[in-house]
């Protein structure tokens, strides 16, 4: 097979429809659009118009809070954290703190912080240096013999 051989299957490919070309191509004069009005002109959008009628999307109620400047932080789970240590990437033996993970390439930046979360397992006995941590995924560290130092 060449290159000049190639060709899509039958029915894959469908001609665009040339708006505005005359009478004989049906969609000549006004291309499909009507008369006159906000729709027949070019540029303009109506995303929720409807008509002067309160939009729907403003008269269901408004539910719920959006902080103006959340905190943003790094996640690790326990898994993926003993994972690291079993591959040698990460030192056990050591405090291992937010730096060592970046370091390993378990975080790629620091954010606001990283944060500790118990999914996974934990075997290895470390002492974690990290700004956040679940409850589950301290008493998970402190059961394998480590600890998770928070800052106060």
């Amino acid at each position: 097979m060449k290159l000049n051989q190639l060709s899509d299957n039958p029915g894959a490919t469908k001609r665009a429809k040339r708006v505005g070309r005359g009478p004989g191509s049906g969609t000549g004069k006004m291309g499909g659009r009507g008369i006159k009005g906000q729709k027949s002109r070019s540029g303009v959008t109506i995303g929720g118009f409807e008509g002067g009628q309160m939009p729907l999307y403003m008269r269901l109620p408004k539910r719920g809070f959006n902080m103006r400047n959340p905190k943003k932080h790094a996640v690790i789970n326990l898994g993926i954290l003993q994972k690291f240590i079993d591959e040698k990437k990460i030192d056990a033996k050591k405090d291992i703190t937010e730096d060592v993970l970046i370091e390993s390439g378990l975080v790629r930046r620091k954010l606001d912080g990283v944060r500790l979360l118990a999914k996974g397992e934990l075997t290895s006995k470390i002492n974690l240096t990290v700004t956040g941590a679940s409850k589950s995924a301290v008493e998970a560290v402190e059961k394998a013999g480590g600890s998770v130092t928070l800052p106060a």
